[in-house]
């Protein structure tokens, strides 16, 4: 059984955090609302979190993802968070108290950067809720590159979007990725799959 995360019950705060960044930077946040609980388990169950030993979220927000995937995964696993928004990342690691957690401030772009600072492995898997619907296709491509380069070989990136973009992107890095639809959540997501190929050694 999973540790529960200590949480302190700044649920309010939390929401009122997530509109004012809405508004105020609606690309980087794309949503006015949280990811809905029937959105987060299917994306656990997607993304086998129960069976890795590190995982990487891209884009935690105010921290109800991270809950989710705290609840889920294994006592001897670590979860690193990586949040571009400064106050955002405050607040998750000011609310949820769990040793398996490590919140890091700083660019889904630089994930071999923020693994490096930690001193971590190649996880198991990689988590987006990040919208790349909303940014430059370069940097989307980037990101993408990225969370494919730091994966371990038969890792698992998992994105979780409204629109398309990240399927287009991902087919040129991954290949075509298995899709499926969450209808309870608001608005209805997109669930884009994705493995690592392991590229087995050549006979000599």
């Amino acid at each position: 059984m999973s540790p529960s995360p200590r949480q302190h019950p700044s649920a309010p705060e939390h929401r009122i955090a997530f509109f004012q960044a809405f508004l105020r930077k609606p690309k980087e946040v794309g949503s006015i609302i949280p990811s809905s609980r029937f959105l987060m388990r299917r994306v656990v169950r997607e993304a086998r979190v129960d069976r890795a030993r590190l995982v990487v979220e891209l884009g935690p927000g105010t921290g109800g993802s991270t809950r989710a995937l705290l609840r889920t995964m294994r006592p001897d696993a670590t979860l690193l968070a990586i949040e571009i928004n400064p106050r955002f990342a405050r607040l998750i690691a000011a609310s949820i108290r769990d040793p398996r957690l490590i919140v890091h401030a700083g660019s889904a772009e630089d994930i071999t950067g923020a693994l490096a600072a930690h001193g971590l492995p190649a996880p198991d898997v990689v988590l987006s809720g990040i919208p790349f619907s909303t940014m430059p296709r370069s940097l989307g491509l980037a990101i993408v590159r990225e969370v494919h380069q730091v994966l371990a070989p038969g890792g698992r990136f998992v994105a979780y979007q409204v629109r398309d973009r990240v399927e287009l992107l991902g087919r040129e890095v991954f290949g075509p990725a298995r899709v499926q639809t969450e209808l309870l959540n608001v608005p209805p997501m997109r669930v884009y799959r994705w493995e690592k190929v392991q590229r087995h050694a050549q006979p000599a």
